[in-house]
């Protein structure tokens, strides 16, 4: 653990994406263009404490690595407690 003077601090996320298609027509999809973080330190710490700490934030953090490398996604449907086999995103279908 860090043990580090941090007075105030704050991300915000950025998601930028398209959404295109019809629910009716069955034809949605959303291609992701981007995400961007916004990272604000209130600290009297040395600028290089802070930006080890962001690098160690950053190599620790779920969605922000989920998002930068590639990984398998499988889906299991059930409809009243039985398998649902979906042509396209369950493994059967």
């Amino acid at each position: 653990m860090m043990k580090l003077k941090i007075k105030k601090a704050s991300c915000r996320v950025e998601f930028d994406y398209v959404l295109r298609g019809s629910v009716l027509k069955a034809t949605v999809n959303t291609t992701w263009e981007g995400v961007k973080t916004h990272i604000e330190v209130e600290s009297i710490e040395p600028p290089e404490t802070i930006a080890a700490l962001v690098r160690i934030a950053k190599g620790g953090c779920f969605a922000e690595n989920m998002i930068t490398q590639a990984v398998p996604l499988t889906s299991e449907v059930k409809l009243n407690g039985e398998a649902l086999e979906i042509k396209g995103i369950t493994p059967e279908g």
